[in-house]
């Protein structure tokens, strides 16, 4: 049967392991239950491009926090250090390591550089920085699916079905675990990562066909006499 939706899922489970909600052994909040913890498990298996989001907010909605940062919380729901990228007013945004970050805006008091941090699900954005406007950020996030639905589909539904197929392993490795069964247990687990793994792989298969943009190059620029590399300074934006 086709695996789309969250009732397709919990039927199929039901159907492999011979079972039904209404034999005692198992019931509807169990399943639901289950049901949930698998799709959390699959959906953060890895870094998948269908929970990859993007939520914009307004420079009013910072706030400068004791240490004089422009301030501002992750989106609900996004997974921690995840926000890989940040404009604002359109221009781009450089990450920083937290430290660096700190100790870069202290040596340097009245620097506009373009940077931020981030720091227990929260961004830091130099206060001196030399644009403002909408601030937009790109990151990593956990779904949410209603189990009060049956027709809900999963992130996987519609595009990378196989994933849906993890999620009935998985949920079965849960049923094998109650009936004290730890093989068949592990059995079902590594099924469900082997094919969580053969669709990521489907996904990295087609990222190796990204081009790069024809004004970057294969190599970094090294600073021949003080040496490293140029792209390691912190401010990018001195000269």
């Amino acid at each position: 049967m086709s695996l789309k939706t969250i009732g397709d899922i919990q039927s199929e489970f039901l159907v492999r392991n011979n079972l039904t909600t209404t034999d005692g052994f198992i019931t509807d909040q169990m399943l639901k239950d289950w049901t949930n913890e698998a799709h959390i498990f699959c959906a953060g298996y890895k870094k998948w491009p269908f929970t990859e989001g993007r939520v914009s907010t307004t420079w009013a909605s910072l706030a400068t926090n004791e240490d004089g940062y422009l301030a501002g919380s992750y989106p609900e729901g996004w997974k921690s250090e995840s926000i890989r990228l940040m404009t604002i007013g359109g221009s781009r945004i450089d990450k920083k390591n937290f430290q660096k970050f700190q100790q870069y805006l202290e040596d340097n008091p009245a620097a506009t550089d373009r940077i931020f941090t981030d720091y227990n699900r929260v961004y830091y954005v130099n206060p001196r920085i030399d644009v403002s406007g909408t601030i937009a950020v790109w990151g990593q996030y956990t779904p949410v699916v209603d189990l009060s639905l049956p027709s809900e589909v999963t992130v996987f539904s519609n595009y990378d079905e196989e994933g849906n197929e993890a999620m009935v392993e998985k949920i079965t490795s849960y049923l094998k675990r109650r009936e004290h069964q730890p093989q068949e247990a592990e059995t079902h687990d590594q099924r469900a990562s082997a094919k969580l793994e053969e669709v990521y792989g489907k996904i990295k298969d087609e990222q190796a066909m990204y081009q790069d943009t024809s004004n970057e190059g294969i190599f970094k620029r090294i600073d021949v006499v003080n040496g490293g590399f140029r792209d390691d300074e912190l401010n990018e934006n001195q000269f």
